[in-house]
C-alpha cells in the first residue's frame, strides 16, 4: 500500500500541473488563424427605413451599422471620485476611462489603470446611437454638441450630469445624457428623442464595445504573473445561457447573431471589465462583428422603437466600468423589478469549482472584515477550514500512525521474504487485516483538500479584492509570488517535517524519490501566489502538530498494553523485536 500513498501523491502533482494546462488552454496564448472570416466583407451605412421585428431583419439590422472608422472631435472631461473618462464629440461616446483608486502598480499610485483608451495600438471603447433610417438618426460617428468641456463631481455631489446634443434639418433632436454618481463605476446613459418632424420617427438604440485584440503574451505556464494567463475576451449573457464566453479567435471564425431576453454583454480582462447592461424584459438582439486591424464589436440592439410628431421619449441603458468586485457588481439591480438576476459577479471567473471557490472567499472576506488584511483573513479562515476537517483528518493520521507503528514488522516481512514480492505483498495484506489497519487512510488529507487548495488558487488569481493587497513585512501583494521564496522554502521544510511523521515507503527506490518531494514542492510553489503558499504553509504547520499529537496517542496507547501484559492482536507492541529477531 506504500504504492499507493506514492501514486497518490504523484497524482497530486500531476492534478496541480493540470490546473495551470487548462488554464492555459482556456486564457493562455493560441496559435494565429490564417483564414479570418468577415474582415474583408463591405459594411453598409445604417439603412433601417421599415425595420420588422423578425430574425432575417435582426440579422441585416446587425449586419448595417456604419463603418468603424474614429473620428476625433472635441473632447469632454468627466472627474468624479473613482473615475476619469474622456468622452468624443465625434460619436458622442466614452472613449477613455481611468480607475483613479487603481494604479497599474503598487509604488506609481498617480499611474491608474486605463480601463477604456482609444489609442490605436490598444483600442477599447464603448459606442452608442440609433439604427434607422439616414439623417434620421444617429449613430456613434454622428457630430454632437456641447457647451461644456469639463466636469467635476463637488464635494457633497452626488449626482453629474453630462448632456450632448445632436439635431438634424427635419425636426428630430436627440440629447444623450451620461449620468455618473458618487461612490458608484455604473455610468447611465440616457437618449432623449424629441421628434417635432411631421413624420413617425424610427430608430433602434444600440449599444456595443469595440477593442482590439490585445498582444497575446507567450509567458512561461510557471509564469507568477496570473493576468498573463487571464482570459481576455467578450462575454454573453442570458439567463438561458449564462456567462458565455466569446474569444476574439470566436468572433474571427463567424458573426455571432442571438435573441434573447435580460441579457448584457461585456469585454473582460484579468480583474477588470466593461459591460452594457440594457433595459429588462425587453426582446434584444447580440451580435458580434470582425473589423480589420484585429478589431472586434461585441453589442446588444434594443427593440425598434417609434416616436410620434410632439414626443419625447428617454432611452436608457447602463455602462459598467470598473474592478469585478463580486459584492459590487452583484448588487447591480435589473432595471425592471422582478426580472432575472444580472449575474455581473460571474465574471468574477473561479473556474469549474465555483461552488467550493464561493465559501471559500466568503468566509476569507468575513475575516478582512475583522483584520482589514488579507493575509491575516486567509490565515484564519485557514484555522476555520482545518477544524472542518479536523475529524476526518484525525481518522486519516490516526490511520498513519497505525502504519508507522507496523514498520518494524514490514521490514521483518520483506527481510523475510526478500524479492518474491507477490508473497510479501500478501504476508502485508495478511498484518493489515491482522492488526485492523486501513492503508487507505492516510491518504485522505490530501484528496479531501484538493478542491479546496484549487479552489483557492482560484480565488487568489482572480479575486480583485486581493490584488496588490499586502501582508507584512517582504509580503506586499498577495496575490503574486513571494518575491523573495521564503514562504516557498517554510512551506518545503514543513513538508519534509511531515514526511517525519509518515510511515516510510519499504521500497528503497521510492523512498529516495520521496526525500525529494520537498524540494520539488518548494520550487513548484515559488510560482504561486503567495497567498496561496501563506494557506499552505499555516495548514501544514496545522497539520504537524495535529499528526504528532495523534501519533503520540496511538504510540502511546500501544506502549501500555504491552507493559500490561495483554496478549492478542492488540498486542503489537512486542511484535517487532520478536519478528526482527
Amino acid at each position: 500500500m506504500d504504492n499507493l500513498r506514492f501514486v497518490l501523491i504523484v497524482l497530486f502533482l500531476w492534478l496541480s500541473y493540470e490546473i495551470w494546462h487548462q488554464w492555459q488552454e482556456d486564457y493562455g496564448p493560441k496559435p494565429p488563424v490564417s483564414a479570418v472570416a468577415g474582415q474583408n466583407r463591405p459594411v453598409d451605412v445604417p439603412v433601417t427605413s421599415k425595420p420588422q421585428e423578425t430574425q432575417s431583419s435582426t440579422v441585416a439590422n446587425a449586419s448595417s451599422m456604419p463603418e468603424e472608422t474614429l473620428k476625433a472631435g472635441q473632447r469632454i472631461t468627466v472627474t468624479t471620485d473613482l473615475l476619469k473618462v474622456e468622452i468624443d464629440a465625434a460619436g458622442g461616446d466614452i472613449r477613455l476611462i481611468d480607475l483613479t483608486t487603481y494604479p497599474k502598480e503598487k509604488d506609481k499610485p498617480g499611474d491608474p489603470v486605463r480601463l477604456l483608451n482609444d489609442d490605436p495600438r490598444q483600442l477599447f471603447i464603448s459606442q452608442s446611437g440609433f439604427i434607422g433610417e439616414e439623417g434620421m438618426v444617429p449613430n456613434h460617428l454622428s457630430e454632437w454638441k456641447t457647451n461644456q468641456t469639463e466636469y467635476t463631481l463637488g464635494k457633497g455631489q452626488e449626482e453629474l450630469r453630462v448632456p450632448l446634443t445632436w439635431t438634424n434639418d427635419k425636426g428630430v433632436s436627440v440629447t444623450k445624457t451620461y449620468v455618473f454618481k458618487r461612490g458608484s463605476f455604473l455610468i447611465e446613459m440616457e437618449q432623449q428623442v424629441s421628434n417635432q418632424s411631421p413624420s413617425v420617427w424610427k430608430g433602434r438604440q444600440y449599444t456595443q464595445l469595440q477593442r482590439k485584440q490585445p498582444e497575446k503574451k507567450t509567458g512561461s505556464a510557471l509564469s507568477a504573473n496570473s493576468a498573463d494567463r487571464a482570459y481576455v475576451g467578450g462575454v454573453l449573457h442570458v439567463p438561458e445561457n449564462k456567462y458565455e464566453k466569446i474569444s476574439f479567435d470566436n468572433m474571427k471564425d463567424k458573426d455571432i447573431s442571438q435573441d434573447g431576453k435580460n441579457g448584457w454583454i461585456a469585454m473582460i480582462q484579468h480583474y477588470f471589465m466593461a459591460a452594457w447592461i440594457p433595459p429588462a424584459d425587453e426582446d434584444l438582439h447580440f451580435y458580434t462583428k470582425s473589423l480589420d486591424n484585429q478589431k472586434f464589436v461585441i453589442g446588444v440592439m434594443e427593440p425598434t422603437a417609434e416616436v410620434e410628431q410632439g414626443q419625447s421619449p428617454v432611452f436608457k441603458s447602463r455602462l459598467y466600468a470598473g474592478p469585478k468586485i463580486q459584492r459590487v457588481v452583484e448588487n447591480i439591480k435589473p432595471s425592471v423589478e422582478g426580472a432575472p438576476p444580472l449575474d455581473l459577479e460571474l465574471t468574477e471567473d473561479f473556474g469549474k469549482l465555483t461552488i467550493f471557490a464561493k465559501p471559500v472567499f466568503w468566509l476569507i472576506e468575513q475575516f478582512h472584515k475583522v483584520f482589514n488584511n488579507w493575509g491575516w483573513a486567509i490565515i484564519f479562515a485557514t484555522i476555520v477550514i482545518k477544524a472542518l476537517f479536523y475529524k476526518l483528518s484525525e481518522s486519516s493520521y490516526r490511520s498513519m500512525a497505525n502504519m508507522r507503528k507496523l514498520q518494524p514488522k514490514l521490514a521483518a516481512l520483506k527481510e523475510r521474504h526478500g524479492e518474491d514480492k507477490q508473497a510479501f505483498n500478501a504476508a502485508m495484506m495478511d498484518l493489515y487485516r491482522k492488526e485492523k489497519v486501513n492503508p487507505l487512510g492516510g491518504c485522505l488529507p490530501i484528496l479531501v483538500q484538493m478542491p479546496v487548495f484549487i479552489a483557492l488558487y482560484w480565488v487568489l488569481s482572480e479575486a480583485v479584492e486581493l490584488r496588490q493587497a499586502p501582508f507584512i513585512f517582504w509580503i506586499q501583494d498577495l496575490s503574486a509570488k513571494d518575491p523573495f521564496f521564503i514562504l516557498p522554502i517554510v512551506y518545503a521544510a514543513s513538508m519534509f517535517i511531515q514526511q517525519k511523521l509518515n510511515p516510510q515507503p519499504q521500497d528503497p527506490i521510492q523512498a529516495q524519490v520521496m526525500k525529494w518531494f520537498p524540494l520539488m514542492f518548494g520550487f513548484f510553489f515559488a510560482f504561486f501566489p503567495s497567498g496561496l503558499v501563506l494557506y499552505w504553509v499555516v495548514n501544514n504547520i496545522l497539520s504537524i502538530f495535529q499528526q504528532a499529537y495523534i501519533t503520540k496517542q496511538v504510540e502511546g496507547r500501544s506502549a501500555l498494553f504491552v507493559r500490561g501484559g495483554t496478549s492478542g492482536p492488540g498486542a503489537s507492541g512486542g511484535g517487532p523485536k520478536d519478528s526482527s529477531a
